[in-house]
């Protein structure tokens, strides 16, 4: 499985550092003949490059830190506190998953036209927050109702106020979630593409993923350049996961007993 899984990956790393020639080429071998990063620099080369760089940066980390922040309360509110509609609440949360993106383009995409919204970076930081919040949300509430109430209130006991024992006790605790959290919220707005396409009309606001369209065009496909302006586009997803791994690896309890 691990084999099946890693092939794809492998590939593209390798298409990505080979010659065109070698791409087209009947002959195939796993194992690199020669290699360029000639495809690198024409992918660099290529127009509204680093204005994607800058629209992905733009719309993807603000969408991660508004889930975060907003998921973070919601799931405070879910995991500790009772009050009306808060079953219901958790099943919309639920429910909304079911709803494939597709059927919901329409719709958004008319109420953003009516809001002035099209072709503008805040529309499609709306759209990528609501659609990564609900399970966000949900994920992270399942670590706050684990972290036991007595250490919130031996903290509220000793003088801290409940927004005091929830940044000095339960918010550490809740790294892994967090990491866990973060990590899904980052590659599902990394990695969207419909809504990006449909909702920017210029090309110098288009996504990375958006961008990589640049290299099919109608005299053919630049595989090596798109191979690799591929792999740049996941190069920031793997470092951002190598940088929390520690933290979605540990456990809620030993988070506490390290506390």
């Amino acid at each position: 499985m691990f084999l099946i899984m890693a092939f794809p990956v492998y590939w593209l790393l390798l298409s990505s550092l080979r010659p065109n020639h070698e791409i087209r080429s009947y002959d195939q071998s796993l194992l690199p003949t020669s290699i360029t990063f000639d495809n690198f620099v024409r992918a660099t080369e290529t127009g509204f490059f680093w204005t994607a760089v800058q629209s992905s940066l733009i719309i993807c980390v603000t969408s991660v830190l508004g889930a975060m922040l907003i998921g973070t309360i919601a799931a405070l509110a879910i995991g500790r506190f009772n009050f009306v509609g808060r079953k219901a609440f958790m099943m919309v949360l639920i429910l909304v998953q079911l709803l494939p993106p597709t059927a919901m383009l329409i719709p958004i995409y008319v109420q953003l036209n009516a809001m002035g919204a099209l072709n503008e970076y805040w529309g499609v930081i709306v759209v990528y927050l609501v659609s990564v919040l609900p399970f966000t949300t949900w994920m992270i509430r399942g670590f706050v109702v684990n972290v036991p109430r007595e250490l919130e209130e031996s903290a509220m006991v000793d003088g801290c106020t409940r927004m005091g024992a929830f940044a000095r006790v339960i918010l550490p605790l809740l790294a892994p979630g967090l990491a866990a959290a973060s990590i899904f919220a980052l590659i599902t707005a990394w990695n969207e593409y419909l809504f990006a396409y449909i909702l920017m009309q210029d090309n110098d606001k288009y996504t990375l993923n958006v961008w990589l369209m640049n290299f099919t065009t109608d005299r053919g496909t630049d595989y090596g350049a798109l191979m690799a302006g591929s792999v740049m586009v996941a190069i920031p997803v793997v470092i951002f996961f190598m940088i929390v791994q520690k933290k979605m690896a540990a456990g809620l309890t030993s988070g506490a007993v390290k506390g």
